[in-house]
């Protein structure tokens, strides 16, 4: 089967009010449109064009005893438009997420309670395609020698003293988590304010974009301490078509762009800061991975049928692309999502059913219709992983 999806944006304050419009075509309504899920979950599940108005959670578990057609997807595909920076956060391990949701669950917690961190028993690894000419981010925490040459660059306040004195430790991971403690949990009013204010009027040809960055978040969060948690952080800018990968424990935090993201079928998120929402201080330390590292950029696997494969190695997901400049066929690894982003795609299953998807249109297939074959458009194909 294949058979066409959609579903309308979400209205988050942090969204663009024309980045999914100008995809699709269309005028823009006017208010701000973050997200459209292409997919089960609960929250918003897509709408599936069969004559049925069934949305695809109860589309799939009216086919679950199919051949290959789950009850519930392990993935979760998107498309996030960025108008203004999201909220810094980690996502738990798999092992995490059990522990933690049992804890809540037994606690008696509500499970819409603003201060629950755990809504299920999942990791939350995600990848996100840029589809902007550039897709801005925070990933990771940066080299440590790099991010004492920033500190070093704000001058000598109180606040960039304590800071800097923070990150002296022999320990690389030590000193970060030492860093993040204080400005999340310890460091006044005052002392956010002097090392933002720093950041916002230093100069540094070495840390232009992190010092530039630092005056948008301030003047889209003023006073939060997360501003400083993100001179911590490595500054990447992805350009059309890159990717990241992001798994537990990685902070991160999107900022401005149109991308395609996948992520496995999980609500869990835990604060660091650029938000009004709750951050629980010791639960996130005990989740972040402190160790300084390079952005986590992930490279395309190149196939040999005119497609790509954005493979993080992990069973939950992996993302076909077909680039729309050639025909290309996509394997499919289970029930797959297809989403065109550029020109109108034809999409062909197995059995010969097609279906024309122009941009920011989506469909629904079953794993007996592959090897699917796109010509015309660009397209991505979001299906389980390895």
């Amino acid at each position: 089967m294949l058979i066409e999806i959609s579903n309308t944006p979400r209205d988050y304050a942090w969204g663009s009010s024309t980045l999914i419009a100008g995809l699709e075509g269309r005028t823009p309504s006017g208010s701000p449109e973050a997200e459209v899920w292409f997919g089960d979950h609960p929250g918003s599940p897509a709408l599936v064009h069969d004559g049925s108005d069934r949305t695809l959670d109860a589309w799939l578990g009216a086919h679950a005893d199919d051949s290959g057609v789950p009850a519930r997807l392990p993935y979760l595909l998107k498309l996030l438009a960025a108008g203004g920076p999201l909220s810094i956060q980690v996502h738990p391990s798999k092992d995490q997420a059990a522990r933690g949701f049992a804890r809540e669950e037994a606690a008696g917690v509500p499970r819409d309670a603003g201060h629950r961190n755990y809504k299920d028993d999942n990791h939350k690894p995600e990848v996100i395609v840029a589809l902007s000419d550039t897709f801005t981010a925070l990933a990771g925490l940066r080299d440590i020698e790099a991010t004492r040459r920033l500190i070093a660059a704000l001058g000598t306040g109180e606040g960039v003293r304590t800071l800097g004195g923070l990150l002296d430790a022999d320990d690389p991971a030590a000193a970060l988590r030492a860093a993040i403690a204080w400005v999340l949990d310890e460091a006044d009013a005052a002392s956010i304010e002097q090392i933002v204010g720093a950041a916002a009027s230093a100069r540094s040809e070495e840390f232009a974009g992190e010092l530039r960055l630092t005056r948008t978040l301030e003047a889209a969060y003023p006073g939060d301490p997360g501003i400083v948690v993100a001179l911590l952080m490595n500054l990447v800018e992805l350009r059309r078509g890159e990717a990241i990968f992001v798994p537990a424990g990685v902070l991160h935090a999107y900022v401005a762009g149109l991308g395609v993201e996948i992520m496995a079928a999980s609500d869990n998120v835990l604060r660091g800061g650029l938000t009004t929402k709750h951050i629980d201080v010791p639960e996130l330390l005990a989740l972040v991975d402190f160790r300084p590292a390079a952005p986590p950029v992930l490279a395309p696997r190149r196939g040999e049928a005119g497609a790509e494969l954005f493979a993080p190695g992990i069973p939950d997901f992996s993302l076909a692309h077909v680039p729309g400049d050639a025909a290309g066929a996509v394997e499919l690894a289970g029930v797959s999502i297809a989403l065109a982003v550029a020109g109108e795609a034809v999409v062909t299953g197995a059995s010969g059913t097609s279906i024309a998807l122009t941009p920011g249109r989506a469909a629904v297939i079953t794993p007996d219709e592959s090897p699917l074959s796109v010509e015309g458009g660009e397209l991505f194909v979001a299906m389980p992983g390895e």
